[in-house]
């Protein structure tokens, strides 16, 4: 983690060797080749942004104002570590493992925990469309987010974040609309203990 934040994206196998004080051969007494490595990359990746998100849904909210908290957590997250999304973008390009597709599939997972304790709150049962949901919100914001990082052009990371925020809202509302709950986006939220 350390060699992709000095050294970008493109770091070698030798790179990270050196940034951990080891040679090359002697990392893979830790793991069975590159694509192991960057495995373990992605997952500590997922970890860091799980922890990240999980202390926003530990707070008392309104949902309006918690899906404005994730959002904004996730473009934080991102531009922060830019390097190491573009390096477990290529890895998953060049290695044919889905890096990114698996800490897309952590936060799909800890948003539909979050949805699912939220429609227990309000007395409905969960829906099987929550988690088609949870992966097409996480997909709009990783892409968009993406996009941005590539090419912001005149555009904040806080209008990206409204922008992201009133289209997820109206997926969501949209969705539990069509399920017969109707939920004030002004008023607060019980914490989501756990998530």
């Amino acid at each position: 983690m350390r060699a992709i934040a000095k050294h970008g994206p493109e770091v070698s196998v030798e790179q990270m060797g050196e940034e951990a004080g080891v040679a090359r051969t002697r990392l893979y007494k830790y793991f069975n080749d590159a694509a192991d490595l960057g495995g373990a990359i992605a997952d500590r990746a997922a970890e860091m942004i799980t922890t990240e998100m999980a202390a926003v849904f530990s707070v008392k909210a309104t949902p309006l104002e918690l899906t404005r908290s994730a959002i904004g957590a996730h473009i934080s997250w991102l531009t922060e570590h830019g390097d190491l999304y573009r390096y477990l973008t290529m890895h998953a390009l060049s290695s044919g493992q889905h890096a990114i597709s698996d800490v897309k599939t952590v936060i799909a997972r800890q948003l539909v925990e979050v949805f699912e304790f939220y429609l227990r709150t309000f007395g409905a049962e969960p829906v099987p469309v929550l988690n088609p949901l949870a992966h097409g919100i996480v997909g709009m914001v990783e892409s968009s987010t993406n996009n941005w990082l590539d090419a912001p052009g005149e555009v904040t990371a806080e209008q990206l974040s409204e922008w992201l925020t009133d289209w997820t809202w109206t997926l969501l509302d949209q969705t539990l609309r069509s399920h017969g709950l109707e939920i004030d986006p002004e008023a607060p939220l019980p914490v989501a203990e756990g998530s």
